[in-house]
């Protein structure tokens, strides 16, 4: 391990995979914190629909960077990658391992490769960017040699890459002292997770929450477009019953997920396996920091 770098313990995998719940495991049984790489639970007020750990999660164990912004409020990588260096500090220096878990990719990639940022815009050139359509958008982030985000259909992704000027700089290999490991599961076992999560956020009062919602920040809030959101407007609006509403989620997921784990094969220094495989690999790597 290189004196000086914190050490830090990233837990990865895709929507409804299992991975937050494996990592609070690990957290009790290390005596970690929990560092949320996620781009959705860091609104406050969306709670059930981005499946944020629940009151009783975090009181097991601390977690950090969610419910930081409100959901009408900017947000940007760049923010994140400087929130989240500085957590990972200040949880090692307490004594405590550093965990970080979470399904957005460019969010973890921020941090990992160490990710620096271009200016950022005025809310002049936010506004011109949003008039712009998808098509004109990825054009814009290869003219001005920007990567696709992970969704590179989203305009929402694609302005948040621009506007942080694309990630104009980063190491080539992973930080120091840095372990990374993946939830891998089936195709079928993770669509019979997605349908079995939908329907736990159905008995919380999801539809409550989205109603809620909406009338605070309006059904343009970017937030408000993420895939359960979105389904359930159609069915608040009478536009689709609430069947169709959740085969529209479930698909929706399917499909973010396949994107997450596009995203996520690419980096060839996680190691993938289920829970029960993944935890000797853990525990090697937490005796070899202490």
């Amino acid at each position: 391990m290189v004196a000086g770098v914190a050490p830090l313990l990233v837990i990865v995998g895709p929507t409804s995979s299992g991975k937050t719940s494996f990592a609070i495991k690990m957290a009790q049984k290390y005596k970690g914190e929990i560092i949320s790489a996620d781009s959705r639970t860091i609104y406050r007020g969306m709670d059930i629909g981005t499946a944020k750990p629940t009151e009783q999660d975090i009181k097991k164990n601390p977690h950090h960077l969610i419910n930081i912004v409100d959901p009408d409020q900017r947000f940007t990588v760049a923010d994140f990658k400087k929130m989240a260096t500085k957590t990972i500090d200040e949880v090692w220096n307490r004594g405590k391992i550093p965990i970080m878990v979470g399904g957005s990719g460019l969010f973890i990639d921020s941090v990992i490769y160490n990710y620096s940022f271009g200016r950022s815009p005025g809310q002049h050139d936010r506004e011109s960017l949003n008039e712009l359509s998808i098509e004109e958008l990825q054009a814009k982030c290869k003219e001005l040699g920007i990567s696709l985000p992970e969704n590179s259909t989203n305009k929402r992704y694609l302005v948040r890459a621009i506007e942080v000027g694309g990630l104009s700089k980063k190491d080539n290999v992973v930080r120091d002292n840095t372990l990374i490991v993946g939830i891998y599961n089936e195709r079928t076992e993770l669509k019979n997770r997605i349908e079995r999560r939908l329907e736990q956020m159905l008995q919380s009062g999801v539809i409550e929450e989205t109603k809620k919602l909406s009338k605070k920040y309006g059904w343009n809030c970017e937030p408000m477009k993420s895939n359960i959101y979105r389904s359930l407007r159609g069915y608040l609006n009478d536009e689709i019953d609430l069947d169709q509403a959740k085969q529209e989620i479930i698909k929706s997921d399917i499909r973010l997920a396949k994107k997450q784990m596009t995203w996520f094969k690419r980096n060839k220094s996680i190691v993938w396996g289920v829970p029960d495989e993944l935890e000797p690999i853990i525990d090697n790597f937490v005796k070899k920091i202490n």
